[in-house]
């Protein structure tokens, strides 16, 4: 079941249009949900235009990409949050999701994504990119079709009306040096070869559209090598679009270290070293990184992919955000294993984790930009719409019509001027109701009046899905 208000048109006594507020905005799209005209200054609709344009109760905001995510580990969130040995660490953690990996079944992996995506939506994400790393049946083997575990997450996506960049992933080995894997990671294994003929057949049965797309995702310089992540960008030729790449990288301590011993450089570096790094690449977390490889992925165009809230439930570290947005930087945000689905909390812990390390305040602003959310909230989402090869992340002619409204009576933005709207929308962090009322993505209704037309029938089946699942734990 799609969303199924249809309009052609929506009129809002505010959006946010380049980053500025503008009144009584008329925004027209085409039949694939690509804006066409975006008019501020425009009278409201008639009453009976009511069927073809709607009128929106609030402000406008373009919707938040979500560049990061393992919509599985979304039903994991609270099970790991107890101490299991003298010092937990992320790869302890990893060990508990192996584990909790093993147990899902095609039917699991769909129930759980179809809930998390509605989530998705009512927080204001617009599209998503699954970094998706589970393949394979747990009794080992292949399933057939080889892609099942990927067309439902694609089928999850397209059920709740969320956007979609999946991204197979490519994982060989278990550390660097080709070190054989884990039997706990066979689920997740795949030559370049496997991985194409994977994309090339998901191209046939679930073919791009205004909000589906394909990249692909070297799981990491430890789980693959040159060579194998080499012939999966070359393979790419031969398939439709152009593909985004994202990679996991620098995330902790440890890689570091074991790359700089095997091969006498950090993993940026070593990254750059072997590949053409441009604007189509997504370094996941970067979070341990000196000032030569800051730089160096601000000069090459690629976005730096950040995921505060994972990052901190994690003990990951804190990414140099300061300094690389002063390189002139592009990053965006991830709710990657979803402790937390809402935009709002990854912008606030990123701004918080730079006014903690600094001891100052309002870090993440700039001299033509002094207000921190403004300046977040359009770097992210313009980051975000780069990861995913989508054209989102603004409210302008040609991109696609993915949006948000926001209640300007809420709380939390009752009484302010426009000026501080988003400050309030982001810092804000109290215990009452959404302020976000709408969502829409390429012009179909997707959440209206805070609600998503599935989410009772999708939370019963999640809810019998995680029964199952901690049954057996």
């Amino acid at each position: 079941m799609n969303p199924v208000q249809q309009h052609e048109a929506l009129w809002a006594p505010w959006a946010y249009l380049d980053g500025h507020w503008q009144a009584d905005v008329l925004m027209r799209w085409d039949m694939h949900g690509t804006l066409t005209q975006v008019l501020p200054g425009t009278c409201p609709p008639a009453k009976d235009a009511s069927d073809k344009v709607y009128r929106a109760q609030g402000a406008v905001l373009p919707g938040m990409p979500n560049l990061h995510s393992h919509a599985f580990q979304s039903a994991m969130a609270g099970l790991t949050e107890f101490r299991g040995q003298d010092q937990d660490s992320f790869w302890s953690w990893r060990d508990l999701m192996y584990r909790f990996a093993a147990r899902l079944e095609p039917e699991h992996l769909y129930a759980i994504a179809h809930w998390l995506y509605i989530q998705m939506l009512k927080a204001g994400y617009t599209s998503v990119c699954e970094f998706h790393y589970l393949h394979h049946p747990r009794e080992g083997g292949r399933y057939r079709p080889s892609g099942l575990l990927a067309q439902g997450i694609l089928e999850a996506a397209s059920a709740s009306g969320l956007a979609i960049t999946l991204l197979p992933v490519l994982y060989q080995y278990s550390d660097f040096s080709r070190k054989a894997p884990r039997p706990d990671q066979e689920r997740f294994l795949n030559s370049p070869t496997q991985l194409l003929y994977l994309l090339e057949s998901l191209h046939s049965s679930h073919p791009l559209n205004v909000d589906r797309r394909y990249g692909v995702a070297p799981h990491s310089l430890r789980a693959t090598d040159v060579g194998s992540i080499s012939t999966l960008i070359d393979g790419l030729h031969s398939l439709p679009s152009r593909h985004p790449i994202h990679i996991h990288i620098a995330e902790q301590m440890a890689e570091v270290l074991a790359c700089q011993e095997l091969k006498g450089c950090s993993p940026v570096a070593y990254l750059y070293d072997n590949f053409n790094v441009d604007e189509r690449w997504c370094l996941v977390h970067a979070t341990h990184i000196g000032e030569p490889e800051r730089q160096q992925i601000a000069r090459s165009g690629a976005v730096a992919g950040l995921c505060p809230t994972t990052e901190a439930n994690l003990g990951d570290g804190l990414f140099p955000a300061a300094a690389f947005l002063a390189d002139h930087g592009h990053l965006g945000i991830g709710s990657d294993s979803h402790i937390c689905v809402d935009w709002r909390a990854e912008l606030r812990l990123l701004e918080y984790g730079q006014r903690l390390s600094r001891q100052q305040r309002n870090v993440l602003a700039s001299p033509r930009q002094p207000y921190v959310a403004d300046y977040l909230f359009g770097t992210c989402t313009r980051g975000g719409a780069q990861a995913s090869g989508r054209a989102t992340g603004q409210l302008a002619p040609e991109h696609q019509a993915d949006l948000m409204v926001i209640d300007l009576a809420h709380p939390s933005l009752a009484g302010l001027d426009q000026s501080h709207w988003l400050s309030a929308l982001v810092f804000s962090e109290r215990a009452h109701t959404n302020p976000i009322r709408d969502v829409f993505v390429s012009g179909k209704a997707c959440v209206i009046d805070g609600q998503h037309p599935q989410e009772e029938t999708a939370f019963a089946a999640y809810q019998d899905t995680l029964s199952q699942l901690l049954d057996r734990a």
